[in-house]
């Protein structure tokens, strides 16, 4: 059975990085863009990832300049965007695809794992967010309205 630890992701420094290494925490991947209506929900990101990361829980933001082209900047822009602006300090990875014939095979799981509504599979907009176990399986998939502090509840039961 396919787990998040099959994958392999680059982060903003151009790293690669073994999604095996985050076997054991609880993750919430997340689709993010700096220039949309949703971007203030880095701030609650962040608030979750500062309340739990001590409990082994872990935020993973992977930019995507597919929806409304709402994420421009290059890596190095992005970063310092979200510091500046959210206080960002959980991980962030390269600029992805979601959707489509270059989406990240780790987008592609995730999708066929928790489909949105009536069994959709398309990512529909920028923070769509996937929680992922301890195991590493996606429990459930969260739409982009969904605030991050909504999720708090889901969060604790799997810490």
């Amino acid at each position: 059975m396919t787990t998040i630890a099959d994958f392999k992701v680059t982060t903003n420094r151009g790293e690669p990085l073994d999604l095996a290494e985050k076997q054991g925490k609880v993750l919430l991947v997340v689709n993010t863009a700096s220039k949309c209506g949703f971007t203030p929900q880095y701030d609650g990101l962040e608030k979750l990832y500062e309340s739990y990361k001590d409990r082994g829980f872990e935020v993973l933001g992977f930019p995507c300049n597919q929806f409304g082209h709402q994420e421009p900047g290059d890596a190095d822009e992005i970063a310092q965007f979200c510091k500046v602006n959210f206080g960002v300090t959980f991980p962030l990875m390269a600029k992805v695809d979601v959707n489509g014939g270059d989406a990240s095979p780790l987008y592609d799981w995730m999708k066929k794992e928790a489909p949105g509504l009536m069994g959709s599979k398309a990512i529909k907009w920028n923070f769509t967010k996937f929680l992922i176990d301890r195991e590493g399986n996606v429990v459930r998939r969260y739409a982009p309205t969904d605030k991050p502090e909504a999720i708090a509840k889901d969060i604790e039961k799997l810490l």
